[in-house]
């Protein structure tokens, strides 16, 4: 089988690939328009006549549809991710998440790919209150843009299945975290940040609520849509361990052996959803569970995070380096 993977240099999107070339006799082809988050450092080591790099961004279906051709099934990743940025500037979200989208749907029509996986998030259906659960067909509720994008781009895939008859699927998986996530998200900042010395900065209390998944069960939760998956269905990915910010950031200082003083409170950010939590029968009724517990996951990826300084330390100068330029332009 040959496989395209749009945004294979990002964090999931890396990990997959890896997952796919350790289990199958695949050929896999990454489209990634290497911005920010799309990091060649995340398979540099991937050396293999089964693998190829295509570089493009995913709203030109014209060098999507070169990148496309022969191959048998497309599982979109590329996405702008990071919900402080959404807020910040909605526009990119909009071109990547929702247009991005289209054109992969574009080109899997025209070229009459076999099967595409679309991957979204849980945050989709929105904030729920304690004790409840949004199952595949519950309705959307995004509070951010990057939410609203990913929502979109949901609603377009279903669209492309209803009157097209594309076999796409969709898969929502819960807050991954593991090797390879870029270091502004929550779990990789917190432990860069007490490896540098610097405080963990949490959003108003911390309790905010969110479902945890190891990022390798959720590469073989996607596998298993891929091949066994229904077209024009939906699968929530969640591992169902619930934890509060501030208890996540508790477990990370408390495996460095710090205290918390590392932890500093910070004004909350715009519509900050109090509690993701999915219903996630449908996707274990097809054979999935996550083999990984949070905490042995956490233990694994703060490791990860430990032996690896190099590959995060580099992207975090960049990431000071462009907040500031971003203040100083703002000032001028």
């Amino acid at each position: 089988m040959r496989i395209l993977v749009t945004g294979g240099m990002g964090f999931i999107g890396s990990n997959f690939i890896r997952y796919l070339l350790r289990k199958y006799d695949y050929t896999i082809i990454n489209y990634d328009a290497l911005t920010y988050a799309g990091n060649p450092e995340n398979l540099k080591d991937i050396i293999s006549e089964r693998y190829a790099f295509y570089y493009g961004r995913v709203e030109c279906i014209e060098e999507l549809m070169k990148a496309a051709r022969d191959v048998d099934a497309i599982v979109h990743f590329a996405a702008e991710t990071h919900v402080d940025r959404s807020i910040e500037d909605p526009s990119l979200f909009l071109k990547t998440n929702v247009l991005g989208t289209y054109s992969v749907l574009e080109v899997a029509r025209k070229l009459r790919i076999k099967k595409v996986v679309h991957v979204s998030t849980d945050e989709v259906y929105g904030s729920l209150p304690d004790g409840e659960y949004a199952h595949e067909d519950s309705p959307f509720s995004p509070s951010s843009p990057y939410a609203a994008s990913k929502a979109s781009a949901d609603l377009l895939a279903f669209s492309f299945f209803n009157t097209y008859f594309l076999p796409v699927s969709i898969v929502r998986p819960s807050n991954n975290f593991g090797p390879f996530q870029y270091p502004e998200k929550f779990i990789p900042l917190a432990i860069t940040n007490i490896i540098e010395g610097l405080p963990i900065p949490v959003y108003g209390d911390g309790r905010n609520i969110r479902d945890w998944l190891y990022v390798e069960d959720c590469c073989e939760a996607i596998d298993l849509v891929l091949h066994r998956g229904s077209p024009g269905e939906a699968y929530n990915i969640g591992a169902g361990y619930e934890l509060r910010n501030i208890d996540v950031v508790r477990r990370i200082v408390n495996i460095l052996g710090k205290g918390d003083d590392f932890i500093k409170f910070v004004e909350d950010r715009p519509a900050h959803d109090y509690r993701y939590s999915m219903d996630c029968r449908k996707i274990r009724a097809l054979g999935w569970s996550p083999r990984l517990n949070f905490e042995r996951g956490l233990e694994k990826t703060v490791s990860w995070y430990v032996d690896n300084y190099g590959w995060w330390k580099a992207i975090k100068g960049r990431m000071a380096r462009e907040k500031a330029g971003y203040w100083s332009s703002s000032r001028s």
